[in-house]
C-alpha cells in the first residue's frame, strides 16, 4: 500500500492538499497536525464529503514527534510515497500581532526552514524508488531574494552548494537580525521571505544529492501555491484563491507520474519552473 503525509494539514492550504490527493493518490493519505482535536476534526470534515484520510499526530517543532511518526510508517507501510512539506507560519500576511523583529525572524526560520529540513531528514530515509517530495515554498523567495543587496544575491546564487550552506546562511540572517543589522549586512527585511529562500535551495540540493547517489526516480521540487497566487487562509487573512485552486500547484509536483525527466529540484510557479533569483 502506498501513503502521502502532508504536514500542517487540518486547515487552509494543506486541507485542500490532503482533500486533492484524497481524490487522485492512489494509496492511504494521512493528515498531520500538531493540535490533535483539530486534526481529528478535519479528517471528520472530509470523511462528510465521501473522502477518507487518515490522522497522525505530529509536530515539525518536536524532533521527537517526527521520529514517532517515522516509525509508525516504518512499522505500518515500511516506506513513504508522497510527503508535502506544507507546515509553516507567518506574521506579515495577516493581522496577528507580529513578536519584535529578533523573535520574529527567530521563529519564522526556526520552524519554516530548519524544523521542515529536520522532517525531511528524519523522514528521507524511507522513500521508495519513485516517490515524490513537493516542499512549499512561496513566491516570497523572489521578493525577498530581490530584497537582498547585490554581494548577498550572488552569495545566494553561486556560493550555496551543500545543506550546511543554507544553515549557515539562515543562521547568518537570524543572528544579524538579533541586533538589527541584517539589512546592513545584505539581507532583506522579512522572515518569511528569508526563510522560505532556505526551503527553495534546501530543496534544490536535496534533489541533486539523491541523484548522486542513484536513487531510483525521487523526486523533489518546491513550489509557490497555485494557481494564482495568494491562497485564502488563516495565513493571508483570507484574501486570495480558494485552497482547492491554491492546492493545484503542490499536487502537481506531488503526483508527478514515474520516470519524468523534470520538473526535478525545481521552483514551481503556476504548474512551470520559475526562475526565482532572476
Amino acid at each position: 500500500m502506498k501513503v502521502a503525509v502532508v504536514t500542517g494539514g487540518n486547515k487552509g492550504l494543506g486541507f485542500g492538499i490532503v482533500r486533492g490527493l484524497c481524490k487522485s493518490f492512489d494509496g492511504d493519505v494521512y493528515l498531520t497536525a500538531r493540535n490533535e482535536s483539530r486534526g481529528k476534526a478535519a479528517i471528520q470534515t472530509l470523511e462528510k464529503e465521501g473522502l477518507h484520510p487518515k490522522f497522525h499526530h505530529l509536530d515539525i517543532t518536536d524532533h521527537d514527534s517526527i521520529v514517532r511518526l517515522r516509525d509508525f510508517l516504518q512499522n505500518t507501510y515500511q516506506g513513504l510515497d508522497v510527503l508535502v512539506n506544507n507546515a509553516a507560519i507567518a506574521y506579515q500576511f495577516n493581522d496577528s500581532v507580529a513578536p519584535p523583529y529578533p523573535e520574529e525572524a527567530r521563529e519564522v526560520c526556526h520552524v519554516n526552514y530548519f524544523c521542515t529540513l529536520d522532517t525531511c531528514e528524519v523522514l528521507f530515509p524511507l522513500l521508495r524508488p519513485h516517490a515524490r517530495v513537493c516542499n512549499v515554498s512561496s513566491l516570497n523567495c523572489h521578493e525577498s531574494f530581490s530584497g537582498c543587496s547585490p554581494s548577498m544575491q550572488n552569495r545566494i546564487k553561486n556560493e550555496i552548494h551543500t545543506i550546511a550552506d543554507v544553515n549557515t546562511l539562515i543562521s547568518d540572517y537570524v543572528k544579524a537580525a538579533q541586533n538589527n543589522q541584517h539589512v546592513k549586512e545584505g539581507f532583506d527585511q522579512y522572515p518569511y521571505g528569508m526563510s522560505k529562500i532556505g526551503v527553495t535551495l534546501m530543496s534544490a540540493i536535496q534533489q541533486r544529492m539523491f541523484d548522486e547517489k542513484g536513487a531510483d526516480d525521487i523526486i523533489v521540487n518546491s513550489c509557490d501555491v497555485g494557481v494564482g497566487g495568494w491562497v485564502a487562509t488563516d495565513m493571508t487573512g483570507q484574501y486570495g484563491v480558494p485552497i482547492d485552486k491554491g492546492a493545484l500547484n503542490p499536487l502537481y509536483c506531488a503526483l508527478l507520474p514515474p520516470n519524468v525527466k523534470k520538473p526535478k529540484g525545481k521552483f514551481l510557479y503556476d504548474k512551470k519552473e520559475y526562475d526565482w533569483w532572476a
